[in-house]
């Protein structure tokens, strides 16, 4: 049994989910540029439509209190909300989202907002994207604005989702939206999006003291494939760009040394200017933390290429340690080929808990994508997600357990939906969507996490 006040939840993006990429003024996105250039998504898929939430959200409201969600994490488009992302405002894409967390309120399912979910106004882009610091400038007025008009029904707020893939993915790899493959660009940005943090949680701060305000960042624990010093090395170096580089800077106000000095010959780091750090640093009511797999790296020479590869072209985002192979672990994996590994959740959390300052956690997204179908009794038969979501769960009670600040799991995701650059391939959600017809049917591991949430734990482990 979890304890009382455990936020069982689930969680969605916008941009994976709204669809109605132009109704009501909203502006172009970063995404929406990306899918429309050749090669960038598999199957040229494009989220004109996805699963078309900006016309149906009264009937997933409907269905997250059919699942019994205490908690619903969704984040909110900055070019619906402010279509150039600066100057003039959509009072239609606001009225949207309060009639969605009106709808939430109605049902007793509490609203996450998360306000950054990577659809960067494209203008913003055009101005210089997140290697420009103005960017995170907008960020904060952006905030500011939402933070205003939702302050009073919702509490619960988290800034920049994974900014990790913001930087790394959309600027190194250019697997991500915008695509670009500049290393030290992606530098610039990762410690913009950190500051935008840092910004945003200023800006609302001073308008509403009572609103619970957090960080998002994607784990791994990173584990050497052999006990060489050049494996030992890389999983030194993706650990620090990984995970170090965020948690330092949101948690301790300051970026590890080791990993500026890997990143030394891309840049001086004069972007980092006097009381950025404080800034970013800022004391937050929560951390959210989005956990999926482990890595295991080797640094040598001719190392294994990544075991999870990009589904299109791109090159590497770990910028500065390009040479590190990352190798199977032998661990079963998901259809996205990652592999399942819940131990290393509890030593995430317990390695969090002890080397940084205390603050309550959240597991605000974790799930696997499985290659679902509708059986011929029209129902989803899904017992490997099943067994993923048991197995975290039994992880977050240990950790719960053996005294770890956990008090709240969102699963990724309410809704099978655009899974970025992989199109309509990967289905991750608890809730089936046909595509064609946007249908949608509760799968048996929705059912099965709807009983786990009226009985408020795990009543025997999944078969």
């Amino acid at each position: 049994m979890f304890p009382t006040g455990f936020v069982w939840g689930a969680a969605t993006s916008a941009y994976q989910i709204e669809g109605a990429i132009t109704a009501d003024g909203r502006g172009r996105s970063i995404w929406d540029t990306f899918c429309g250039q050749d090669g960038r998504i598999v199957g040229g898929d494009t989220a004109e439509i996805a699963i078309d939430h900006y016309n149906r959200y009264r009937e997933d409201v409907k269905l997250m209190a059919d699942l019994g969600l205490t908690a619903y994490r969704f984040s909110v488009s900055w070019p619906r909300i402010q279509p150039d992302g600066s100057g003039a405002y959509s009072a239609k894409g606001l009225d949207f989202y309060k009639r969605l967390v009106d709808e939430l309120l109605s049902y007793g399912i509490d609203p996450w907002l998360t306000l950054y979910h990577w659809d960067l106004p494209q203008a913003l882009e055009d101005a210089g994207g997140w290697p420009s610091r103005d960017t995170s400038k907008r960020f904060a007025d952006f905030a500011a604005t939402v933070h205003a008009e939702l302050g009073d029904r919702v509490r619960n707020w988290s800034t920049v989702n994974e900014p990790w893939c913001a930087a790394f993915l959309g600027y190194a790899s250019g697997e991500h939206a915008p695509g670009r493959r500049e290393p030290a660009a992606a530098l610039r940005a990762a410690h913009h999006l950190n500051l935008a943090h840092g910004l945003a949680v200023q800006a609302m701060r001073a308008q509403n003291a009572d609103s619970q305000i957090g960080g998002c960042v994607n784990v791994y624990p990173v584990t050497p494939a052999t006990g060489s010093e050049a494996d030992q090395d890389a999983a030194r170096r993706i650990d620090g760009l990984q995970n170090r580089f965020f948690l330092d800077a949101l948690l301790k106000g300051s970026y590890p040394e080791d990993v500026l000095a890997d990143l030394s010959h891309l840049s001086d780091m004069e972007f980092i200017q006097d009381g950025d750090l404080a800034t970013i640093a800022a004391p937050l009511d929560m951390l959210l933390i989005n956990y999926y797999s482990r890595f295991t790296v080797s640094g040598a020479p001719g190392g294994a290429a990544s075991a999870a590869a990009a589904p299109t072209d791109s090159g590497s985002p770990w910028i500065g340690s390009e040479h590190v192979g990352f190798v199977n672990g032998g661990r079963p994996v998901t259809s996205m080929g990652w592999e399942i590994d819940d131990s290393g959740l509890h030593e995430m959390l317990r390695r969090i808990a002890d080397e940084y300052p205390r603050v309550p956690l959240y597991i605000s997204e974790n799930g696997a994508a499985y290659d679902d179908v509708i059986g011929e009794d029209g129902t989803v038969h899904d017992p490997d997600r099943v067994a993923y979501i048991d197995a975290h769960l039994r992880t977050c009670h240990a950790a719960i357990e053996s005294g770890i600040p956990l008090q709240g799991y969102f699963a990724w995701s309410l809704m099978d939906n655009f899974e970025w650059a992989w199109g309509y391939g990967k289905r991750f959600g608890l809730v089936y969507v046909d595509y064609e017809t946007q249908a949608r049917t509760m799968k048996s591991s929705a059912l099965w996490y709807a009983d786990t949430i009226r009985h408020g734990g795990l009543l025997g482990r999944a078969q």
